[in-house]
């Protein structure tokens, strides 16, 4: 199995509820997709390096997974880029 590491930004000014939501969608996705997701982190409100669509700050998210293809992965990749509410995402496998 092949080791990911996921983290995304989601944008400020979702309520709290919405922005806990957004990550979870994307969670159980990639379970739903056969991922086993080991950790998954919430490292709060942070201040952006830079201006990304115009936010200047955004809630970062980190998940931990392992998947045996990189199907739940692309997936993962195509609704982030859809979604409105990422604003970024980095997807990084990580080797042994």
């Amino acid at each position: 199995m092949r080791k990911y590491e996921i983290m995304f930004i989601v944008r400020p000014d979702l309520e709290e509820n919405a922005i806990k939501e957004v990550a979870t969608k994307m969670s159980e996705m990639l379970k739903e997709k056969s991922a086993n997701v080991l950790e998954m982190k919430e490292m709060g409100q942070r201040d952006l390096a830079y201006d990304i669509k115009k936010y200047h700050k955004g809630y970062y998210y980190l998940i931990v997974c392992e998947a045996e293809n990189d199907e739940a992965i692309r997936e993962f990749d195509r609704l982030s880029l859809i979604s409105e509410d990422i604003i970024r995402h980095l997807i990084v496998k990580v080797d042994k």
